[in-house]
C-alpha cells in the first residue's frame, strides 16, 4: 500500500471544504505517481463517480493504473495529457464538478494555460482547487526561485477568468485556493 503522506497535505481537508460527495466527476491535473488526491477522491465519489488521473509522464500513469488494478479502484481513469496545452486534455469540456491541481503550479511553464484548461473542464459553478508550496521543507519542495507566491497565483486566477472563493493555509508549507468557474 502506498504511503498516504497526509502530514503535509491532507486531501480530506480540501474535500470537506468543497463538499466532495458521491457521484461527482473530478480530475486531478498532474496527479503524480502516488495519486495523493486521486485515490482518496475515488473513495469519496464512489462507484457512481469518476476520478480522472491526468499526467504527462507515461510511467507515472502506469503506476496509477497498476495501483487501480491491484487495489480495485474501478472508478479511476488514467489520462495522458499535456495539461499546459489548452483544449488538449481528452475529457469532455464542462463535464467535471471539481478539478484539482496539487503541487503543479510551480512545475509548469504556462501557468495561465493550465488554469484555463482546468476552467474548460469544469461545469459552470464548478470548483477548481489549487494547492501549492509556499515554502520549502528541507529537501522537500521546489527551489525558492520556482515557488509561486499566493499573490502571484491569485493574479493568474483573475487572468484566467476564475473567481476566488476561499484562500487558506493547508499546512505551514502549502496554500490552498478554492476557485469557481463563473
Amino acid at each position: 500500500m502506498a504511503h498516504s503522506g497526509t502530514a503535509l497535505v491532507d486531501p480530506r481537508v480540501v474535500f470537506e471544504r468543497i463538499a466532495l460527495s458521491p457521484g461527482m466527476r473530478v480530475a486531478d491535473l498532474g496527479c503524480g505517481r502516488t495519486g495523493h488526491f486521486v485515490f482518496p477522491a475515488s473513495k469519496v465519489v464512489g462507484e457512481r463517480g469518476i476520478v480522472y488521473a491526468v499526467e504527462i509522464v507515461k510511467n507515472v500513469l502506469e503506476s496509477i493504473k497498476s495501483r487501480c488494478r491491484s487495489e480495485g479502484y474501478a472508478n479511476v481513469q488514467a489520462v495522458w495529457s499535456d495539461i499546459e496545452a489548452y483544449g488538449k486534455t481528452p475529457i469532455p469540456a464542462a463535464s467535471l464538478q471539481a478539478c484539482f491541481m496539487v503541487n503543479v503550479l510551480f512545475l509548469v511553464r504556462d501557468k495561465l494555460s493550465l488554469l484555463r484548461e482546468a476552467a474548460r473542464l469544469v461545469q459552470p459553478n464548478g470548483t477548481i482547487v489549487v494547492v501549492d508550496w509556499q515554502k520549502k521543507l528541507g529537501p522537500l519542495g521546489p527551489p525558492e526561485d520556482l515557488l509561486v507566491p499566493v499573490e502571484r497565483a491569485t493574479t493568474l486566477v483573475r487572468e484566467a477568468g476564475l473567481s476566488e472563493v476561499e484562500q487558506f493555509p493547508l499546512s505551514e508549507y502549502h496554500y490552498c485556493l478554492i476557485l469557481k468557474k463563473s
